[in-house]
This record gives structure tokens, C-alpha cells and sequence, in this order.
């Protein structure tokens, strides 16, 4: 799972995994609003990624590293 900072930041990275992941199937984006906030400008947006049936490999997991670092987030494992 990506951790991004806002909508659009999501939907970039989602759409450059796509395009260069196929693999990855379909991604799903997710708003996670922070623990007792109310506010959307205190919301962190998920793009959900699936282990490819192969699983995760090295280099799939520093593209994931670098796709989130470009867009100003961090990968979490669930």
C-alpha cells in the first residue's frame, strides 16, 4: 500500500503503476482520514497494491519505494 498526501498525488501514482505494472491488476485508491479529524485537509490517501501472483520481488518493491518517494509519500505493508 502506497501512503500519499492528497487525491491528485494518488491518482498520478496509480495511473504511472498501472502503466508500468500491469502485472499489479486493478489498484484501488482509498482516503484515510487520520484518527479523530474531521478536516479532508487532514486525510492521507491509500493506493491499494495486490501482490502480483509471482509475489513481490525486489525490484517491484524499489519501484513501488520510488513511485511513492516521487509523489511525496512511503510504502506500508498491510
Amino acid at each position: 500500500m502506497l501512503v500519499l498526501p492528497d487525491r491528485d498525488a494518488a491518482e498520478e501514482a496509480a495511473e504511472q503503476l498501472s502503466a508500468d505494472h500491469a502485472d499489479l491488476g486493478e489498484l484501488e485508491i482509498v482516503r484515510d482520514a487520520l484518527a479523530g479529524e474531521d478536516d479532508a485537509e487532514d486525510a492521507q490517501w491509500l493506493v491499494v497494491v495486490e501482490a502480483p501472483e509471482e509475489g513481490w520481488t525486489a525490484p517491484l518493491l524499489r519501484a513501488l519505494d520510488a513511485v511513492a518517494a516521487e509523489y511525496d509519500g512511503w510504502r506500508e505493508e498491510s
